[in-house]
């Protein structure tokens, strides 16, 4: 592929800006490892990949969920690795030194970023709520002789001539909607209600602990990860050893691993498994770029990028194994087929049916803490990362301003993040918190993504990316990642993002559906982070002075007059390491 104007000589990238202050870096290597696999394996690996398995072929759907993380996943999981180590900025400057014109795409991610926060910490805040609860001899979910219960909680384990049907609520199901949510006050987007005071607290905490993890930045986050990082895959293990253990766990493997082929010459499950390993490694997010920022220069970021991706593959394929031993369990109290159990997939599967499971097991109370508590150390370590992102991107394009004024900076953004998820603990928070889920970082990170990878590899230029690289590890990137950024990853991006947007399937949540004004403002919601990248080109080509040729130049060439540059003949390590 021709190289665009974007391109300055290959022997001259361009340097990283003086910075006044110098940079912060790991302590150590694992603070960094541990950080970048606390950010990939979050929730979504213990809710999301176990059902779109199943949904999608069982072990069949290994196949291309592997291939999409070869070809896809993985390469521009590297890439941002590589660059966030190299610019040493986060992602509105490091634009500055690729392709100013596409600016607007660190803009963007900010933006995601933030619509994140709104409502992922809220389902962390909804772990919190149950392992409070949890501490307790009965746990409340175990009953249907609660105040919130109604005629239709139907209680089976331990009991015989129990009939399940249609209109059943299982007391899991009724504690966390009637009794957590209290959804039943509220009718709909139209009548949010009012805000739970519970759940105000319990998001509180949550921001109160990422507060004093991000504050000092990585020297206290790093260290933090260490227990936030490591802990779910204690209570991991845990877990698929007494899941393994329960009568009709057999079922629920059988059912999670048998291959259905004839899923695979379907478009959908292909679209499924590029979208869930994109989602689960999470590059276009800013995180990487900012984590690896604080790397020094000559890390092996190429091992980092295949090890931490490896870990976050095999974590969500470990999590199928933890969560269908229980629904096998299930399935085989409720004297039901396993497909009719595991029906459920997102929170639902976190808040009920796994929870129920656990309502009946011998040492319920002991297994209902630790299973919260690593809810609540997944969801934190992606929180941790979300928004370093964005304090790395805001501190680095505005340094004269912000510069040693993190900590107060910091307390600004958490709450600017508490206040946006205001309305996700109401009544109808639920509903609000889907709504974000589906829209806030759907196709519009996918498509920032996209852009990001076509604007390294198109036009700063292949070439001058991989002399980068080379600069850090001492050797080229091979051809096979080289085709990966140029063409098969821009293309398996574009496939998903036009494939999302042809089926957009109606959206529902508890029986509920939501009215056509919602989709509206759903949309909505995605565009106005993706809307930052064409308006910040338009602004660049107005403001910019001279002829459009000119000015074409100047907001496509990083390497023109006035750019900074390393001198000729200096190795690209003395000029980084000065500005420190």
């Amino acid at each position: 592929m021709a190289e665009q104007p974007c391109l300055g000589p290959p022997a001259s990238p361009a340097a990283p800006n003086p910075q006044t202050h110098p940079r912060d870096k790991w302590s150590k290597k694992m603070d960094f490892l541990l950080s970048v696999v606390g950010f990939a394996v979050d929730l979504g690996n213990v809710w999301r990949f176990p059902y779109i398995c199943y949904q999608n072929g069982g072990g069949a759907f290994l196949i291309p969920y592997t291939l999409m993380a070869v070809f896809g996943g993985v390469p521009l999981f590297y890439m941002e690795l590589a660059l966030g180590q190299f610019h040493r900025t986060g992602a509105i400057p490091i634009w500055k030194r690729i392709c100013p014109i596409f600016k607007g795409i660190g803009f963007a991610i900010c933006i995601i970023g933030l619509y994140v926060s709104f409502y992922y910490n809220t389902i962390i805040a909804w772990a919190l709520y149950y392992f409070y609860s949890s501490f307790s001899g009965t746990l409340p979910w175990a009953s249907c002789d609660n105040p919130w219960n109604t005629p239709d909680c139907t209680n089976y384990f331990g009991k015989s001539n129990v009939t399940w049907t249609n209109f059943s609520r299982s007391p899991a199901e009724e504690f966390y909607t009637r009794k957590v949510l209290e959804i039943q006050k509220s009718g709909g987007l139209y009548d949010i209600g009012g805000i739970r005071w519970q759940l105000l607290l319990c998001l509180f905490l949550i921001f109160t602990i990422v507060y004093f993890s991000l504050w000092k930045g990585v020297k206290t986050s790093g260290k933090v990860v260490w227990v936030t990082a490591t802990l779910p895959y204690v209570v991991l293990l845990i877990l698929l050893i007494r899941g393994a253990t329960l009568p009709g766990a057999w079922r629920g493997v059988v059912f999670y691993l048998r291959p259905d082929w004839g899923k695979l010459l379907s478009t959908a499950v292909w679209v499924d498994a590029a979208a869930q390993i994109f989602f689960s490694l999470g590059p276009g997010f800013g995180v990487l770029l900012a984590l690896a920022s604080y790397n020094h220069f000559h890390n092996n970021c190429y091992r980092d990028a295949l090890v931490t991706s490896a870990v976050n593959c095999l974590t969500s394929f470990l999590s199928g194994f933890v969560i269908f031993t229980v629904l096998g369990y299930m399935a085989e109290m409720r004297d039901v087929e396993v497909e009719d159990v595991a029906r459920d997939k997102g929170p639902s599967l976190l808040f009920i049916t796994y929870p129920e499971a656990i309502a009946n097991m011998v040492g319920s109370t002991f297994f209902a803490i630790i299973f919260f508590l690593m809810m609540i150390t997944l969801g934190l370590d992606s929180t941790f990362g979300g928004l370093e992102a964005v304090i790395t991107a805001v501190m680095d394009e505005y340094p004269q301003v912000l510069a040693g004024r993190r900590e107060l900076f910091v307390l600004g953004l958490i709450t600017v993040c508490f206040l946006g998820s205001l309305s996700t603990l109401t009544y109808g928070g639920a509903y609000v918190v889907k709504l974000l889920e589906e829209f806030g970082a759907g196709c519009s990170i996918l498509a920032v993504v996209l852009l990001e990878t076509i604007a390294v590899s198109w036009f700063y230029g292949i070439q001058r990316f991989s002399h980068d690289v080379k600069a850090m590890l001492g050797f080229t990137p091979g051809l096979f990642w080289k085709l990966c950024w140029v063409a098969i990853s821009p293309a398996l991006l574009a496939f998903i993002v036009i494939s999302s947007l042809l089926d957009q399937p109606p959206l529902t949540l508890f029986e509920y559906q939501y009215p056509e004004w919602s989709i509206s403002v759903g949309f909505l919601i995605g565009a106005s982070s993706f809307i930052c990248i064409p308006l910040y080109m338009v602004y660049k080509l107005v403001w910019t002075p001279g002829s459009l040729k000119q000015v074409r130049s100047r907001t496509d060439n990083p390497t023109a007059p006035g750019a900074t540059k390393i001198l000729y003949g200096q190795k690209p390590e003395e000029s980084w390491l000065k500005q420190t």
